[in-house]
């Protein structure tokens, strides 16, 4: 039997965006810091490259207002392009018009590179929750066909704990890829990617993705950030003691880590939905 084709997600911000040092990193300050979100993601393409996978790029529309070249790049090699918000703000902490123009200035900043419209969305630290499910309409209404946003775990700044482990629809169609999670002991641990896949060793990582696609039959969706595979980045000293912990923690094992993965498992970008026919007959 063919291997079961997993999904990887890249979610493309750089080290000072981060939702772990939004208390002491202002948005006006980004464009003084140290730039190192195009080293990192060249070498995850490089990465991505030398092991023939594809994988959803979900893209900051700062970023890629700054570096258009760099979107270009990540679709040339045939990656999948998806939006990651304008400014890295939890939707939660917004109110519906902000979303609404944060999501569309950074569709649109990304659509103007690429010629084509993006069809996928993820929050910023998956921050659509019970709290913030009205986003999906927006989300609808702004001309995505899916969300990777939700994450089925019980956590301090995000999760929806009941919601469905494997891809499913929301009321109002948009497709849902939820955050993958292995069920232990009845339950949902998250260990599909980011602080998780740092903090977790290996061989654990590796035998709760194989249960996920051998004893459910069911792909993971996994995430990656640049900044994890960049131990040289600069540190913030003044955050707090377990942001740091949660941002620095193993960041020298990431990128092995990461090339083993990429060996263990089948990957392919996110299946992209078609989107609805036009209302509008055409004559």
């Amino acid at each position: 039997m063919d291997p079961i084709c997993n999904y990887l997600t890249i979610d493309v911000e750089d080290y000072f965006q981060v939702s772990a040092f939004e208390d002491i990193v202002h948005p006006k300050d980004w464009g003084g810091m140290e730039q190192r979100v195009v080293r990192n993601t060249d070498i995850i393409l490089t990465v991505l490259s030398e092991n023939s996978v594809k994988a959803t790029f979900f893209i900051v529309g700062w970023i890629a207002d700054k570096f258009p070249s760099l979107v270009k790049e990540i679709h040339n090699q045939g990656h999948v392009i998806g939006c990651h918000s304008y400014w890295h703000r939890k939707v939660y902490d917004l109110g519906r018009e902000e979303f609404r123009a944060d999501t569309l200035k950074a569709k649109t900043v990304l659509e103007d590179i690429l010629g084509e419209p993006v069809l996928g969305y993820r929050a910023p630290s998956y921050s659509i929750t019970a709290n913030s499910l009205w986003a999906l309409d927006i989300l609808k209404d702004l001309g995505f066909v899916y969300d990777s946003s939700v994450f089925p775990v019980y956590h301090d700044t995000y999760g929806i704990p009941d919601a469905p482990r494997f891809a499913y629809l929301h009321a109002n169609g948009l497709r849902e890829y939820p955050i993958s999670t292995s069920l232990i002991c009845g339950r949902n641990v998250p260990v599909s990617g980011g602080g998780y896949f740092r903090l977790f060793p290996y061989w654990f990582t590796r035998f709760a993705l194989q249960a996920i696609n051998r004893k459910e039959k069911q792909p993971f969706v996994f995430y990656l950030h640049p900044w994890e595979i960049d131990p040289d980045q600069p540190r913030f000293h003044r955050a707090k003691i377990f942001s740091k912990f949660r941002h620095y923690n193993q960041l020298k094992q990431t990128r092995a880590r990461f090339e083993k993965l990429l060996k263990d498992f089948s990957f392919s970008p996110l299946p992209v939905p078609a989107p609805p026919a036009s209302s509008i007959e055409k004559c």
